[in-house]
């Protein structure tokens, strides 16, 4: 069970369940392990989200059982970055808002403008639903 205590985004998240799935860092690539979008943040961003999901979905967790995710994006800048960041991100998660952190920094691997890692929470002896307190 997920618990938030939301604003316009996720301050506290507070999740019980009986497995954890740790995601790395994913990167924009396609399947073939090609860069997506050079100099592209919208495409790069659309691609690391769709990587996030199909992780989730090998390890058997949900986009709605996400709890944190980290977003690192290369000289970042809030009010340019943001709308294309969460443009891609509603993709995946919907209306569901894990608690997260933006990190600027200087470089990534080369040509990647972006990369999200993830943690997840899977409570296999519940409903496996969210609900806000």
């Amino acid at each position: 069970m997920i618990y938030r205590l939301q604003k316009t985004y996720t301050q506290v998240v507070v999740a019980t369940g009986t497995k954890l799935v740790f995601v790395s860092g994913q990167e924009p690539e396609d399947i073939h392990g090609k860069p997506v979008g050079r100099g592209d943040l919208a495409a790069q961003a659309r691609q690391v989200f769709g990587n996030l999901g199909n992780a989730l979905a090998a390890a058997g967790a949900r986009p709605e059982q996400v709890t944190k995710i980290t977003i690192y994006v290369v000289n970042y800048n809030r009010d340019e970055h943001l709308p294309i960041i969460e443009a891609a991100r509603v993709t995946l998660f919907k209306d569901h808002k894990p608690a997260d952190v933006v990190v600027g920094v200087a470089a990534l691997s080369p040509d990647y403008l972006i990369e999200v890692d993830a943690i997840a929470v899977i409570d296999h002896s519940a409903a496996n639903s969210a609900r806000t307190p």
